[in-house]
């Protein structure tokens, strides 16, 4: 994790090469994604310090909230922008990332190390419930909607659906962090050790700000070199949005779920795994149809291929976490799968 600041030193040069319209927008998104990786390692080990001074229960409400903060940002200037397809499939992406590419290299690397690691498998089975809840949420009006004809169609119905979507989904989340944190998190297993405080809080809230603050800046220099990258390498938005960009605001999520399961901690990198994807699922897309609302309304409606690689991603996540057990060659399957699809989106 400390190698990954050293990427820090790519913020200047971004914005150099932005002002100075140097490198064409292919090396301008790549200098900036390099920027972003960094930047939301510094969130996460921030929003973890501050966590140490407010206690367990609020220290987990603020990892819920600040968890996906860059994928916030990232989604709203795109949302700005009117990229409503970069937004969804960076959604559905983020989802598919955490659970096949996160856990399945967790599962992969801490099965090598540790050859079979053990779980509590009742609360990730209620997390996994939760990951069908919400792709059932986002497939049935999706399946709806699909059989109409463009006549048929009523933007203002479109919109009205997405908002009561995304009030749901945020009910059912906020429930969801009641039952974890309060009423039965002895289901979950995750025993996180107390550790020294390294910063004192001031700082970590100082760090907190000014790491979002590089992250809004160059979430916007990324936003504004999608389009004309894309153009240039004849990359779909469909593969920049759903693998492209979640790898990017997930960089240090990935190293730190990766690094707890070789450690033989397979319920915190399920944790980090699972977690970020009800997070991402269930708060951020809410979040982002109602801030939709502010510009141009953002209708929650995903297509064939987004829809497609939810289910299968939630069908073999079921499969994998039921027995409360991991090993390398489940974490392989996991991997493959997300291979595969990635392929096949470069591909479409």
């Amino acid at each position: 994790m400390k190698k990954m600041y050293y990427l820090l030193i790519f913020i200047p040069i971004s914005i150099i090469l932005h002002f100075m319209q140097l490198g064409g927008p292919s090396v301008q998104f790549l200098i900036t994604a390099l920027a972003i990786v960094p930047l939301a390692a510094l969130l996460g080990e921030a929003t973890e310090e501050l966590s140490k001074y407010t206690g367990a229960k609020l220290g987990g409400f603020l990892s819920a909230t600040f968890g996906n903060v860059t994928e916030l940002i990232l989604s709203f200037f795109a949302l700005k922008a009117g990229l409503f397809d970069i937004v969804k499939a960076s959604i559905a992406g983020s989802m598919i990332g955490n659970v096949l590419l996160v856990l399945g290299l967790s599962m992969f690397m801490g099965g090598l190390k540790n050859k079979t690691q053990k779980f509590a498998k009742e609360g990730v089975n209620i997390s996994v419930s939760l990951l069908t809840l919400a792709v059932i949420s986002l497939v049935i009006p999706a399946v709806c909607t699909g059989n109409l004809s463009t006549s048929e169609l009523n933007p203002v119905n479109y919109e009205n659906l997405s908002v009561v979507i995304a009030i749901v989904m945020l009910i059912v989340y906020s429930c969801s962090l009641y039952f974890s944190f309060f009423t039965h998190k002895d289901l979950y297993g995750v025993d996180h050790e107390a550790s020294e405080k390294k910063w004192k809080q001031s700082t970590a809230i100082a760090i907190l700000l000014i790491a979002t603050s590089f992250v809004a800046l160059e979430s916007e220099l990324l936003v504004g070199n999608i389009e004309p990258m894309t153009e240039q390498l004849h990359l779909s938005k469909l593969f920049v949005g759903l693998i492209i960009i979640p790898i990017i605001g997930n960089a240090a999520e990935h190293a730190t779920a990766v690094t707890m399961a070789i450690k033989n901690k397979m319920d915190i990198a399920i944790e980090i795994a699972i977690g970020s994807s009800l997070q991402i699922i269930l708060f951020i897309a809410p979040i982002l149809v109602l801030l939709s609302l502010l510009f141009k309304p953002m209708a929650l409606i995903f297509n064939t291929y987004e829809i497609v690689a939810l289910g299968v991603t939630v069908i073999i996540a079921n499969k994998t976490c039921n027995d409360g057990e991991s090993n390398w060659l489940e974490g392989l399957q996991l991997i493959s799968v997300y291979i595969i699809l990635a392929a096949t989106f470069y591909v479409v």
